[in-house]
């Protein structure tokens, strides 16, 4: 997430073209470290969000409004004093850096014009909003920044206004061959460092970009630059710069899937495999970059709960399944004590009292073998020792070959909810899931009313690039749903070959017969949706919906089927459009 110097050129960019000559009709001051501006310009009204967090400073226009404290903070208040209805005369970007100074003309008591700047500056933590005269003395800032906070400067009331220092950076504007060659190309590090490490503005993602436009590998060391790639890493960051001088700026976001991963205002290279969507403003890739990461974070957070839940019944059922096994392997004797009570009951005339074994032929195999006698008993209560062995060994083998298949049911099912619990996207999704675990015991209800939501909660829904609808069960409740109810008996199915995943239907329509890509998307959205969408390559079988069969008491989301056919593909679904 680079919310660097090129960003805060496209955002001071709007602002100089918006705001410059517009009034400040209202100030606020929704949190701490936050002021929202209401500015009129061109009979139009802009709302102004400048925030000094330090986990996320931000500017950018919103369309949102933000509750209030009832009584604004003294920050707030000095404001309103000094600037309400001032008119702002520019907006500027001193060299490329995280700053950006709003000049504003104002009149005083007397009726006098006097000139003042909001400073905000956009460092992490060391974020701040200060409040100048034209002269560049502090009147007042959102955080006040004693020597015993910081030793480089303080940023209090009636201190001279000093800008960050530059870290020994030079501005992308001022690039030139000579410095390439003395700072840039002198570092020891990787290209991607050195170029954010040396120039102002410019964020690790601009770094890496840049390399990548100029087919440099960004881990690959300056030092192993050849004299081609020097000429081509210079030509890039030229035409970089003259993309912010000319403000051809590209906003846009980087999804994988539906996540935002990543934003810029260039076009973004680097990211062949993912999607990127453009935007008409950088606020607007703000405002719903931040949103919809929020989001993905809350749907995550709201789902960890969850995820202990599964998790822990996954270990434990992992557990109990080894075991189950280990005990099902130690049955495997069972017929060689039966074997010996046979031939005991065959041969045990042979044996004389106090015998410590019997040495007799076979008849299943013809071959010789050894039995083991108890001396104190004779051959036929030996062999009835065995017979009781193996009967024993017998009703365990039936027992636990039930449980094996029980618990190996159970464990594949736990992990079909693991992976829709990865998949969720909202929380209608969360409460299917959560409904699941309650109907199949693994959690107690807890006064909720009970509901599946399925009105609520809709499957993924794709359009293949032959037209054909392709729909994608979120959980297992939605794989029923989608599989039995939904689709028709010519309708294509698909799934990750033994292993969890969601269904997929493709809907055939009118269509007698799927074209070969279609089936590739289907099947690309089944190994993405599934537990093998970390893998290089995905098996996936795929069959007519009738070839489906869901047994009697069976989990949800647990079909048969014993007519299909199979391919293997990557799970990539970029280029598969999403309705």
């Amino acid at each position: 997430m680079a919310f660097d110097g090129i960003v805060i050129a496209n955002i001071v960019y709007d602002m100089s073209r918006l705001l410059t000559g517009g009034r400040i009709y209202k100030i606020y001051q929704p949190e701490t470290d936050e002021l929202l501006l209401i500015i009129k310009n061109h009979k139009e009204t802009y709302r102004l969000l400048l925030s000094a967090s330090a986990g996320l400073p931000l500017v950018y226009f919103t369309g949102k409004n933000k509750s209030n404290p009832m009584t604004a903070p003294n920050f707030c208040m000095l404001l309103r004093k000094h600037i309400t209805n001032g008119r702002i005369t520019g907006v500027c970007q001193p060299g490329m850096d995280r700053i950006i100074e709003i000049s504003i003309e104002h009149l005083n008591e007397l009726g006098d014009v006097c000139g003042k700047r909001l400073i905000v500056e956009l460092m992490g933590k060391h974020s701040n909003i200060i409040f100048a005269d034209d002269k560049g003395m502090i009147i007042d800032s959102i955080k006040h920044i004693s020597h015993q906070i910081s030793s480089v400067r303080e940023v209090l009331p009636g201190r001279e206004y000093v800008t960050p220092p530059d870290q020994g950076k030079i501005p992308l504007d001022q690039l030139n061959t000579d410095w390439m060659e003395r700072v840039l190309l002198k570092k020891p590090s990787s290209v991607q460092k050195a170029i954010y490490s040396s120039i102002r503005g410019i964020s690790p993602l601009v770094a890496g970009e840049v390399a990548c436009r100029a087919g440099i590998d960004t881990d690959a060391p300056v030092s192993s630059l050849t004299e081609d790639d020097q000429t081509g890493l210079y030509g890039e960051l030229v035409r970089l710069s003259g993309q912010v001088d000319d403000h051809s700026f590209r906003p846009n976001i980087i999804y994988r899937g539906k996540e935002p991963v990543d934003f810029s205002s260039i076009e973004l290279t680097m990211f062949q495999d993912l999607e990127a969507k453009s935007f008409a403003t950088i606020s607007e890739v703000l405002e719903t970059f931040y949103s919809e990461k929020e989001l993905v974070a809350r749907i995550r957070q709201k789902g960890a709960y969850l995820r202990r839940i599964v998790q822990n019944a996954l270990e434990r059922t992992a557990r109990k399944y080894d075991l189950q096994r280990k005990q099902l392997k130690d049955t495997d004797k069972r017929e060689k004590y039966r074997i010996y009570g046979e031939l005991l009951h065959t041969y045990g005339y042979s044996a004389g009292p106090g015998d410590r074994k019997l040495t007799c032929v076979n008849y299943y195999d013809n071959k010789e073998i050894t039995i083991p006698l108890d001396p104190q008993l004779t051959a036929m209560e030996n062999a009835n020792k065995y017979f009781d062995r193996y009967n024993k060994l017998k009703r365990t083998w039936e027992a636990l070959t039930t449980l094996v298949e029980e618990t190996s049911a159970q464990l594949k099912h736990l992990e079909s909810i693991s992976n829709a619990l990865e998949i969720a996207r909202d929380e209608n999704d969360l409460q299917m899931i959560k409904e699941e675990l309650v109907e199949c015991h693994y959690m107690k209800r807890h006064g909720q009313k009970k509901g599946r939501s399925l009105g609520k909660s809709k499957p993924f829904h794709y359009i293949s690039s032959d037209g054909f609808h392709m729909y994608v069960g979120k959980n297992n409740f939605q794989n029923d749903e989608l599989t039995f109810k939904f689709a028709n008996g010519k309708d294509m199915w698909f799934h990750a070959k033994k292993m969890a995943g969601s269904h997929v239907i493709v809907k055939l329509e009118t269509a007698d017969e799927l074209p070969d890509r279609t089936y590739e998307e289907a099947a690309r959205l089944a190994a993405y949706y599934s537990k093998g969408k970390n893998a290089p390559k995905v098996e996936i079988d795929y069959t007519e919906r009738r070839n489906l069969k869901k047994p009697p008491h069976a989990m949800p989301g647990f079909v048969i089927y014993h007519t299909n056919y199979s391919m293997s593909i990557e799970p990539d679904i970029s280029g598969i459009r999403e309705l």
